[in-house]
């Protein structure tokens, strides 16, 4: 089965073909970094006029490079939310002209949902067999632990409570004098660090069976350092700063995954996707801290990218017969908010 999915929920836009859930036809993005980079961060209004000049020429990009036509795709999937609302409504509707126009199903996708099913892009192995696992969603917008009974049974067992880690990473960012995205500035910095001074970070959510994550603390706690110490100080040992704010910007997020782990242990694999998940210290501090399989995605798909859309368009379906599918008129919309305390 091969779904075109489409995706426009932040600052990329996206649009990926994938044959029956994991084989990469083609994913072309247009991302927005540069336009953004002026105001330090996204702007709704900005991002959703960029997604309109760039989502024909994304189609048009992954449809080459899978060499197919627009009559080879069996159904169309797109992100319905959460995500700007402005920004998601130039997907959703191109989406639903896209499959009127083919008499295609439109599946709707849940964004963070979706991140998850980036890291099974090109796997190999057998799906099935990773589940139940725990997922575990770390981006700009998002930080979500899940528990996973099959590939698209989703339980949300922890959220961030303010800051998503990456937008925390963001902002700090921008605290040290870093342009926008902060993160990898932040990463790259503190590969510098030489520990020429030690430099203390408080532990957030520190109650070990609390399965919740918190960033606000962390970011005035970077504020009030960067006051006290002053410029000069920050310039001298920034390295160490950046080192061991990452350590513990990250530190948290391990530390619940191992809980979500004792709390769940039938847990077969640890899923874990976004953004921050190209972090290479992350990477390595996961594998230190998990003993089960953790299933990465390519660095290239850990951004927002139409194709884990696509992906997650398929696991929802594939028990379903494709001619008993939703069409495009079924009555749904973009929705701009995560529904918390809906599994």
């Amino acid at each position: 089965m091969i779904i075109l999915g489409l995706e426009s929920s932040c600052d990329d836009t996206g649009c990926g073909i994938i044959e029956d859930g994991v084989k990469v036809l083609a994913s072309s993005v247009a991302s927005q970094i540069e336009v953004h980079r002026p105001f330090g961060g996204v702007v709704p209004e900005v991002a959703a006029r960029s997604h309109l000049t760039s989502i024909d020429s994304v189609v048009d990009d992954a449809l080459e490079k899978a060499q197919l036509s627009i009559d080879d795709i069996d159904a169309v999937a797109v992100t319905q939310g959460p995500g700007l609302i402005g920004a998601l409504l130039v997907a959703v509707s191109y989406a639903r002209g896209l499959a009127t126009s083919l008499n295609t199903p439109l599946i709707p996708v849940n964004h963070v949902h979706a991140h998850l099913h980036a890291s099974l892009l090109g796997y190999t192995g057998d799906v099935d067999a990773l589940f139940p696992g725990i997922g575990l969603v770390v981006s700009g917008g998002h930080t979500h632990l899940y528990y996973l009974a099959a590939a698209d049974q989703f339980q949300l067992v922890a959220h961030s409570i303010d800051d998503a880690c990456g937008e925390c990473f963001d902002k700090v960012g921008k605290l040290l004098g870093f342009a926008y995205p902060g993160g990898p500035k932040i990463e790259k910095c503190a590969e510098q660090s030489h520990d020429k001074i030690e430099v203390t970070m408080p532990r957030m959510i520190a109650e070990k069976d609390r399965l919740v994550f918190s960033y606000s603390g962390l970011k005035t706690h970077m504020v009030n350092l960067l006051q006290k110490n002053g410029p000069a100080w920050l310039e001298q040992y920034k390295p160490e700063v950046c080192s061991a704010f990452q350590e513990e910007a990250l530190g948290q997020v391990v530390r619940k995954l191992s809980t979500a782990l004792e709390q769940y242990h039938d847990a077969r694999s640890v899923i874990v996707s976004g953004g921050v998940a190209a972090n290479k210290v992350f990477r390595a501090m996961l594998k230190e801290a998990v003993s089960c399989p953790v299933v990465l995605p390519d660095l290239k798909y850990c951004v927002d990218n139409g194709a884990m859309i696509a992906s997650n368009a398929y696991f929802k379906s594939r028990n379903l017969d494709i001619d008993s599918m939703p069409k495009w008129s079924e009555p749904w919309d973009a929705y701009s908010r995560y529904p918390y305390g809906v599994s």
